[in-house]
């Protein structure tokens, strides 16, 4: 089977709220598009209390025309959530409830897409702050992996801050790659919170970041070239 070769993202782009305070939804827009994703995660998309905008919307026609939205909060003029965006068609979209009673609501997306060396599966979340909770949503995360047998992406904004914390050890042999990017906060990163996991292993091919970001978001995005269907065995770069 011939290789195919795609480009991933992930970015918490924080309302589209620079750390000055300035709503830009356009700026957010144009950075992502400068690094051409294929397909592309979207974490605290904020649609409320902006009468006349509707970002959910104006990702989706921006970005690729085809996503899977996940709104976790709603008021009368709008919602917030997190979206997955694509090039290609989304196949079985389905929303999945990881919500941990008495924290704010989370909600997990996972896609099929077909691709030239057969399907991928996607998985995107943006997980809660508290210990126990991220170790429950984690769990849950794992389970829908490992429901799966075709390659997968799983990403997001996993508010992971511990080396190898809850998520890793959940996704430990069922997602064996995973960038290791520092991308919080925005203006000197610490923390590798915005991650894309991989199956197989040799999935992830490169990997890098934009410190552009740090003027619309507080974290920067995640991006990572991504081969699936070759042969041979590949070394993760990151830049």
């Amino acid at each position: 089977m011939d290789g195919f070769t795609f480009r991933a993202m992930t970015w918490n782009i924080h309302g589209a709220v620079s750390p000055t305070g300035r709503h830009d939804l356009d700026r957010v827009i144009a950075l992502i598009r400068r690094h051409e994703p294929d397909v592309v995660a979207i974490q605290e998309v904020e649609g409320r209390n902006r009468p006349g905008h509707a970002p959910f919307t104006a990702l989706c026609e921006a970005l690729g025309g085809h996503a899977v939205e996940a709104p976790t909060m709603r008021a009368t003029d709008g919602c917030y959530g997190h979206t997955l965006v694509s090039r290609w068609p989304l196949e079985e979209g389905a929303l999945h409830d990881i919500s941990v009673p008495g924290r704010e609501p989370r909600t997990a997306i996972t896609a099929r897409l077909e691709t030239p060396a057969g399907p991928l599966r996607l998985l995107a979340a943006h997980l809660g702050l508290g210990w126990r909770e991220r170790r429950a949503q984690a769990a849950k995360l794992a389970a829908l992996a490992r429901a799966a047998a075709e390659p997968m992406l799983a990403m997001g904004d996993f508010n992971d801050w511990e080396p190898h914390g809850p998520v890793d050890r959940a996704f430990l042999g069922t997602l064996p790659s995973r960038t290791r990017l520092r991308s919080f906060p925005v203006a000197r990163p610490v923390f590798a919170l915005d991650r894309i996991y991989a199956r197989p292993r040799a999935a992830l091919v490169r990997s890098w970041t934009d410190r552009a970001a740090r003027d619309a978001s507080d974290h920067l995005p995640v991006i990572a070239e991504v081969a699936i269907g070759a042969e041979g065995t590949t070394r993760l770069i990151v830049d």
